[in-house]
Parts: structure tokens; C-alpha cells; sequence
């Protein structure tokens, strides 16, 4: 029994071996290379490189059995959990695939390679050599959920990339995503009224601008708001925001109207997860500093708003 348990054991380490390769560069062979390989073998090499490279890997001899979709004999290259090749032959044919001259990558820092021979072959195939180096990936040509890394400048170096920005930007704590700084409007002083009736009208959009604006008459307001408008973009900047607080005398009430359809990043049966745009009804009190909770309510885009506060 023990004699059967030592065969058995003997057999199957014959029949599959698994190698790790961690080296930058190097050479792998077919079992007994360049002599003939032997039947019923497997061998499974995996070869890792440091993260922000790929493993490319070519052929300078393949010899192996040709059948249907290389169901006997074949060598297969796997990576990112994916099938990047199967080969087998020594000529691709219609339904098989042989190397040749081509090369192939791996989809990450990991690249699997399967050499499986069935149990017997009618002529005498000597197998493969193949050679394999890690190879810097250029990350600035990948793309994350369909856009870009860096949404400015993309810089590759070996092993990695980082990003930058156009003059007058700021990189983002996102290492990725370029901002514009934050402007500030002059602040105009006049006298400021501590009715306890007063509603603070406060505006908070996704922007580039953020004004704080005291106490007065509204046509005065609206002219120094109007004389400031050409520092607003035309376009939203990305992760940007700002706020702007308005306040009138005891006894007005602000009314804001949007000139235009309002237009801002919506999604799908959410509403207002993305960009938005929201007005709060702020009471201010009596010489103190404390304020209430904002009661505001968001902006739909596409929308035009006249509220009255």
C-alpha cells in the first residue's frame, strides 16, 4: 500500500509543477527543451513585475502538436484574469493560433503562462522557447471610467505618471483633477440690520466664485453683481464650489430669477447627484453670530426658477 501511495505521489509531481518567476527579464522553455516534451505534462509558470509594469513576452522556437482549437497539446497565456493567447501548431491555420514573429503583453504586473501536453503524441514535437521582460506601461494613454487620468497634463516615467496643471490651476488632493482657485468679490460695507424677521437669501453653486455681500438695497446689488459677472466662467470648473450670501435692508424681500434655462450635470432618477445648485432661507438673528440650520431646497437643471424670499 505505502508503495502505491509513493507511485502515486511520484506521478502526479511528475505530471504538473508550478514555477514563480519575479525576476525583471528571462527565458522559459518547454520540459526536456530542445528535445522532445514528454506526454501527459503540465507546467504553469507565473511571471510578476513590479505595478506599473506589463510583461512582454515572445517566441524564438514553437513546435508543438496541431489540433482543433488547440484542444491536445498548447501553451496559453493568461493576465488580468483573462486569455490573452492559445497556441499550439508551428503555422497559425484558420481555427488555431501559432506565435510566429507576434508578441504579447499582459494586461497588468502579472502574466500566466500554461505549457499542457495530452497523454501521447503520434510524431515528435520539440516544444517552445520563449523569452520575457517587464516593460514600462505608458498610463497616460489608459483611460478611468472612459475618460482620461489626468484631465489636464499626463507625465510618464518608468514605473508610473503624475499629473499637472495649466497655469492658474491647482492640483486636486485627487492627484488627478486640475481646479481653478477660488476668487473672492469685494466685499461692500453699508449698514447692516438685525431684524430677527430678516431672511438671509444664500446661493451656493457649484462654481469658481465666492462673494460675501452685507447689507443693501437691492438695485444697488444687482448693479455690483452685474459689474462682477464677467469673472464668472462660462463653464463650471471640476470638484469646484463656492457660495454667495445675500442680505437687504428690514422690510425688502429678494427676489431671484433665472434669465436663462438653467443647465447643470443631472443623473438618472436621482435627484440633483451631481452638480447643484441650492437656495437657502437663512434667518439672521439679533447680535448674535449663531444662525439656524439652512432650510434650502436644490435647483433642477433645465429648469427656469422666480422664487421670492
Amino acid at each position: 500500500m505505502m508503495r502505491l501511495f509513493v507511485l502515486l505521489a511520484v506521478l502526479y509531481s511528475g505530471v504538473s509543477s508550478s514555477i514563480v518567476l519575479q525576476k525583471m527579464y528571462g527565458r522559459i522553455t518547454s520540459p526536456n527543451f530542445p528535445n522532445v516534451y514528454p506526454n501527459h505534462k503540465e507546467r504553469i509558470w507565473n511571471i510578476t513585475v513590479p505595478k506599473g509594469y506589463s510583461v512582454r513576452i515572445y517566441f524564438t522556437h514553437f513546435n508543438l502538436e496541431l489540433s482543433y482549437l488547440c484542444e491536445y497539446d498548447y501553451v496559453k497565456l493568461s493576465s488580468g484574469g483573462r486569455t490573452l493567447a492559445t497556441l499550439c501548431g508551428k503555422d497559425s491555420t484558420d481555427t488555431e493560433e501559432a506565435p510566429g514573429n507576434k508578441t504579447y503583453n499582459s494586461i497588468d504586473n502579472n502574466l500566466m503562462v500554461v505549457f499542457r501536453s495530452d497523454y501521447s503524441n503520434e510524431k515528435p514535437f520539440t516544444g517552445f522557447e520563449a523569452f520575457y521582460a517587464a516593460e514600462d506601461i505608458n498610463e497616460c494613454q489608459e483611460l478611468s471610467d472612459g475618460e482620461p487620468l489626468c484631465n489636464h497634463h499626463c507625465h510618464n516615467y518608468v514605473g508610473g505618471y503624475y499629473c499637472s496643471c495649466r497655469i492658474g490651476y491647482t492640483l486636486h488632493g485627487n492627484k488627478r483633477t486640475c481646479i481653478e482657485p477660488i476668487h473672492s468679490l469685494e466685499r461692500f460695507e453699508s449698514e447692516v440690520c438685525f431684524d430677527p424677521n430678516i431672511m438671509t437669501l444664500a446661493v451656493s453653486p457649484i462654481g469658481n466664485l465666492k462673494c460675501v455681500l452685507p447689507t443693501a438695497r437691492v438695485s444697488f446689488l444687482l448693479k455690483e453683481l452685474e459689474s462682477h459677472q464677467p469673472q464668472l466662467s462660462n463653464t463650471l470648473s471640476l470638484l469646484g464650489s463656492c457660495s454667495c450670501s445675500i442680505q437687504v435692508e428690514c422690510g425688502f424681500l429678494i427676489a431671484l430669477e433665472f434669465m436663462e434655462t438653467f443647465n447643470a450635470e443631472t443623473h438618472p432618477g436621482v435627484l440633483c447627484s451631481c452638480d447643484v445648485l441650492k437656495v437657502c432661507r437663512v434667518p439672521v438673528l439679533k447680535r448674535h453670530p449663531m444662525v439656524t440650520p439652512h432650510q434650502c431646497s436644490a435647483v433642477p437643471s433645465g429648469r427656469q426658477l422666480r422664487s421670492l424670499l
